[in-house]
Order: C-alpha cells, then structure tokens, then sequence
C-alpha cells in the first residue's frame, strides 16, 4: 500500500499539544482512503501501524460517529465521512457558484470538464461534470494529483514562490515514483511512463502558462489522455480555481485543442468570474453545537470503548461550513459547544497535519480534508448506501427488504436483501414489474408532479395481473393520491396471488421521490393490518436512515441510482 503524503509521523516534530488520538483516528481514515475504502481489521492494524486494541477504539468510534462502517472483521467508509469534505466545500463555495457553469460547459463541447484547486505542490479537485463514453478517464472530487502532470498545476505554479519550488523538488526527490498520489493511474509499461517528461519540463511548461494565461496536458497523465485549463480569478484577481477540459487523442491533439475549446473556454471562465463578483454569503448559520454534548453522552454510554477526544476534534472540522469559511478559536468553540481548551487543541493538531491552515487569528480549512474519505465515497450509489440499512431492516423484520426506481413505466429493483425462509419471495436485481401495480411503484408514481403523474397513467396499458388488480383509471388516480397523503402504498396480491407488500418512499436533498423501499412476504405471513401498524414504522424508520446518508453524499455529488 502506498505511503499517506502529508499525515505526519507521531513523534516527528508533533506539537506538544497535539491530540494524539486524533492523529490516530485520521491516519486509520487516510488508509482506507488509500485503500479504495474498505480494509479488514488485520490490514488497518499493519497499515497503520498501531496496536489492534487501538484501532478497534479508533473504528469503533468512527463506525458510532456514521463514518465508518464495520461488518465483521472488515471496515469500510460510511457516507456519513462526507460531512468534513463537505464542511470544506460549503466554505470554499466554490462548487456551489460555479457548477452550474461547469455542466453548462461540458454540455456545450461534449467533454469532461472539471475544477481544481491549488494543494501544496500538488491540485486537488473540487467539482467533476463528466460525460460517459467508452474511452475516458475521470478523477473524482478530492482526489489529488502532482502539478507537473496536470493543465490546472502550471497554472497553480506560475505563482509559486522560490520557497514553494525549493520545496516541490524537495517532495519529488523523495518520492520519484509517486506513491504519495495513490489516485495516479497504475503504469502499465516503463515506457509509456511519463513522470520524467512531466517533472523535467514543468518549469518550461510553466513559464507559457504565465505568459499565455492557459495551459496544456499533453498525455502527462496516462497516454491519450488530453486537457487545456484556464485560471479563474476571485475579485481581488487571485487564482481561486482552475477550470479544465478533458479530451482524448482521437478527438483532439494537444496542438488542437486550444484552438478548437479556447475561445469556449474563456467564455465560460468570464461567466465563472461574474459569478464570484456577484456573490454576497449568507450569514453564518449556527454550527453544530449538540455534537460536543453528543461526543459526552456517546462516552458515558460506550466507555474506554469510545475516544472522545477523537471525536471532538473530527467535530472542530464540522463548524466549519456556509457562511463560516474563516472562524476564530472563539467562534470554533462556540459553533461545535467545546471548551476553548478544547478546540485550541484540536486546531494545533489539524494545522500541524494540514488539514486547517491559520492567519492573524483566524482558521479555515485546507482541500486536504477532502482526502479523509470524499474520493471514494464520492463514487458512492443509492444502492450501496441503501445496502446496510436493508440488510439491518430484513434482519429486524425476517422478510425481504427492496429498493427501486422508476424505469419507464415500470420499477426496476436495484437493492434487495432476501431471507432464507423455505416460502419466501424470489426476485433479484435488475427485475421490473409493472409500477401501476407493486407499492414501490405506486410510491414512485405518487411522489411525480400532477400533470406528469396523470400523463403515465394516460399512456400505460393498465392489465389485470390477478383477479385483484386494480385496472380502473380513476380508482388508480384516486389511490395515488391517497398514497401521496398518507407517505405509504400497501398491495395485497395484485401483483401476484399470495404476495403481499408496503412500500414507503425515499427522498433526496430536495424533497424529491428518487426510489421506493418495500418490505414483500406471502399474504400468510402477516394481515394488512399488521402491515401497517407492524411494519410501517420500521419502513419509514429505514428510509429516514437511507435519506440521512443520501443528504450527506449527495450534498455535492450526484448520486446514480445503482
């Protein structure tokens, strides 16, 4: 496994007031960061190096925390982590004013278009607006590459200070392979590496960046692989992002491409400019306070079981957000309810591994924090993070659990955990019925606006599955509005004799139906009216934990539903 860059060694050069179980606690994140976001226990014990009673203290506290998740013997990240990529993000508000203009861009010219900030010698994306085809290469938000092989980096470095070279030939003399960038494509052959290339014309190739104010990757990455990038200044005319298109050698060359999405591109950095002169923040909002008195209960309850000091300074990260880019050490205490002590404790210990940077007094969180889990959870799907509470819903009700979406006029399932029993319901992923009569799908049509609710009624063929399939229009139309009243759907055997099951929706950020969640048995197993009072409660429960996960991943990612 590839060395973490930029989380220190304890004991080498650690403030005297550092929080070492802090330090602990993000050394076992940034491992299963590395990992691709899942390791089992032994693996996290030889990654990390520390004592296996420890790192079951550290995950177990995270796993209370919603950020990690242990199964077993194994540990993955939870999406619940994204809440300190997050906290930073909100207070850049980067990706918030110019993602619009990004999809717009990517729309306009067919290409990949992404926004990168500056992170030391290397640059770290903030906002991917990405196009599927069968021959491309997109990063993830949060992952770091090194400025020598990337657009975005020249311009970055074009400002750099002797200081900042002295200190990237530093970093690249000792790490010539590039470990300390894990997110790097894997070489294939020694001869289509391109590292040398990129670290001996880097300051060529910085020095046209400065003059022509774009700049140009020309296969540095991985072979095919092209991109042109521009700066995008704030109102006092610093460089506050980078903008880039990704292309590849069969639809453009290097030398054609910024002849071919230049003036485009230009285009699109006048509007992002515009934007960030326009913007006027919100006020701050309040911080999240009950989160110190949280980490207290959690300790009383949970014991040596659970390290409160890991807890609480992972909580300093979250004041961060909207409205609350730069905090005092006053203001810190007072947003997360921890003592001055505390927080100022906290905030050494994240500024000496870099994950929180200061000036005259005041603190603002670096991109670096998007390395605690964002890369990979960013990937993250509906179905993988309904999977777990669908398992822990089966397993507390003894029948199958389901997830699905609309696909046409049917719903297509997407997740489902089935019980073992000798009579139970058979169905596996990738199955569709028809919407009209299954409660996920009367959930999903309830949750449509009116007019298009009434268009798919209009156009569906509405067949009687079994003698108690509801066909009537009306009746339909009416029932979906009950369903859209009450939150729920019940079937009873109109799908198929003998089947009976309710479904609940779920919702995104917004407040939008994005997928249905059913519990499905035989009609013998329990009466309707033990459906409801029964199983209701535990189905709105289980989406209530699906929604708070979705809320949190999908705060600046888009979340596919499988």
């Amino acid at each position: 496994m590839p060395p973490t860059r930029t989380v220190p060694t304890p004991g080498t050069g650690v403030p005297p007031e550092a929080v070492t179980p802090l330090m602990r606690g993000i050394a076992v994140v940034r491992r299963l960061t590395d990992a691709g976001g899942a390791l089992s226990l032994s693996d996290l014990e030889r990654a990390t190096g520390l004592a296996r009673s420890t790192v079951d203290r550290v995950t177990g506290t995270l796993a209370r925390m919603g950020y990690l998740r242990l199964d077993g013997r194994d540990v993955s990240l939870a999406p619940g982590l994204m809440a300190l990529g997050n906290a930073y993000l909100a207070a850049l508000r980067l990706p918030e004013l110019l993602g619009r203009h990004a999809e717009a861009l990517a729309d306009e010219l067919d290409e990949s278009v992404s926004l990168a900030v500056s992170d030391g010698d290397g640059i770290r994306f903030i906002r991917q607006a990405t196009r599927r085809r069968t021959m491309s290469l997109s990063f993830r938000i949060g992952d770091l590459l090194p400025a020598e092989r990337t657009a975005p980096g020249a311009l970055f470095a074009a400002g750099w200070s002797s200081a900042q070279w002295k200190r990237w030939a530093a970093h690249r003399a000792a790490d010539p392979e590039g470990l300390g960038f894990p997110s790097l494509p894997p070489r294939d052959r020694p001869e289509n590496e391109p590292r040398g290339r990129a670290v001996a014309g880097f300051e060529e190739r910085v020095a046209q960046a400065r003059e022509r104010g774009w700049a140009v990757d020309d296969q540095l990455i991985e072979p095919g692989l092209i991109a042109l990038a521009a700066p995008v200044h704030d109102p006092e005319g610093r460089v506050a992002c980078a903008v880039s298109v990704v292309s590849h050698t069969s639809r453009h060359s290097a030398a054609s491409l910024p002849d071919a999405l230049l003036p485009r591109l230009r285009t699109a950095v006048e509007a992002m400019e515009r934007a960030l002169l326009r913007d006027s923040p919100a006020p701050a909002p309040s911080g999240p306070a009950g989160l110190a008195a949280w980490t207290g209960a959690s300790k009383q309850q949970l014991g040596r079981g659970f390290v409160e000091s890991l807890a609480r300074g992972l909580t300093v990260l979250t004041a961060f957000g909207e409205g609350r880019g730069t905090l005092t050490l006053t203001a810190v205490a007072e947003a997360t309810g921890l003592a001055r002590a505390t927080a100022r404790r906290a905030l050494i210990t994240l500024e000496h591994l870099g994950y929180v940077a200061s000036d005259a007094g005041t603190f603002r969180l670096t991109p670096q924090v998007l390395a605690l889990g964002f890369p990979p959870l960013s990937r993250t799907t509906l179905s993988q993070i309904a999977a777990p509470h669908l398992a822990a819903l089966a397993q507390r009700v003894h029948d199958s659990t389901s997830l699905a979406v609309l696909a046409g006029d049917d719903v297509q399932y997407t997740a489902r955990v089935a019980t073992g029993r000798i009579m139970s319901v058979n169905i596996t992923i990738g199955t569709r019925f028809p919407a009209y009569a299954t409660s996920m799908g009367r959930v999903l049509l309830a949750g449509l606006p009116p007019a298009e609710r009434a268009a798919r009624l209009a156009r569906t063929e509405l067949r009687p599955l079994t003698p108690r399939t509801l066909t009537g229009r009306p009746e339909l139309a009416a029932l979906l509005d009950r369903v859209h009243r009450d939150g729920y759907a019940l079937v009873d055997e109109e799908l198929e004799e003998g089947l009976r099951s309710i479904a609940v929706p779920v919702r995104d950020r917004g407040g939008a139906v994005v997928a249905a969640l059913n519990v499905a048995m035989h009609s013998s197993r329990r009466s309707v009216g033990e459906c409801v009072t029964g199983l209701l409660p535990e189905l709105r429960a289980t989406a209530a934990g699906i929604e708070a996960d979705l809320h949190v991943a999908g705060r600046f990612t888009r979340i596919p539903a499988v």
